[in-house]
């Protein structure tokens, strides 16, 4: 096969309907829903971004993490180089096809975080891990979705409506961080974050996806304290 040619390797049907598609071409792998590009191996600085932002603003050696979303690793990898051994992080992923290309044809990019023994990868919704946790996180890693809303799975809605982000809020600790990746801006989604009693700082990263600069960017809400 030449080195330019597109080959296929796997597909995930969504439980509310649409299909995932791994493509490959040489050695560039991508994750695809319909035209839109989810994640790919060419592009991860904004994914450890979320992850490498989020850590240094935790304060406990014994932080508790949960990441919504496997991706191709990159924001898992990254906060495992960010956190100490005692550290506990916790992945939900609600595609299993996703884990078995990490165990297959992407275990090069996923080097051996799997195994190790801070990281439980969860085959959940992260709406309803969270949705089930009280004070539990000190930090919420959410890049389930193109941004704020429900392009890939229409329940993830409920991450980022009124309640949902009440939710969170409950799910974190003491001075807690919700950190939400998104390929766009979102004047609403913010003013809800604070809405919902999040202090909210908005990072801005540029990134180069099918050959065009485009600014991702993650909001960094911490948790207010209960009693301002």
């Amino acid at each position: 096969m030449p080195d330019d040619a597109v080959e296929l390797i796997g597909k995930a049907e969504l439980p509310d309907g649409g299909r995932l598609h791994l493509w490959r071409r040489g050695d560039d792998y991508s994750i695809r829903f319909g035209d839109n590009e989810l994640m790919g191996n060419q592009v991860r600085h904004s994914e450890e971004a979320l992850a490498t932002l989020a850590c240094s603003r935790l304060q406990h050696r014994d932080s508790r993490i949960l990441i919504g979303g496997l991706g191709m690793g990159f924001t898992l990898g990254a906060a495992l180089q960010s956190l100490p051994s005692t550290a506990i992080i916790s992945v939900a992923e609600l595609v299993p096809e996703i884990v078995t290309w990490a165990n297959g044809p992407l275990s090069h990019l996923f080097h051996d975080y799997l195994s190790d023994p801070r990281v439980k990868v969860e085959i959940a919704d992260v709406h309803d891990v969270i949705a089930r946790e009280k004070s539990a996180f000190d930090a919420i890693l959410l890049d389930v979705d193109n941004g704020p809303d429900g392009l890939i799975h229409l329940a993830n809605e409920r991450l980022y409506c009124n309640w949902g982000l009440r939710a969170a809020h409950a799910a974190l600790r003491p001075n807690g961080i919700l950190a939400v990746w998104s390929a766009y801006g979102d004047e609403g989604f913010v003013a809800r974050l604070e809405n919902a009693h999040f202090d909210v700082e908005e990072v801005s990263v540029a990134a180069l996806v099918d050959g065009e600069d485009v600014i991702h960017t993650i909001w960094l809400a911490s948790k207010q304290d209960d009693c301002r």
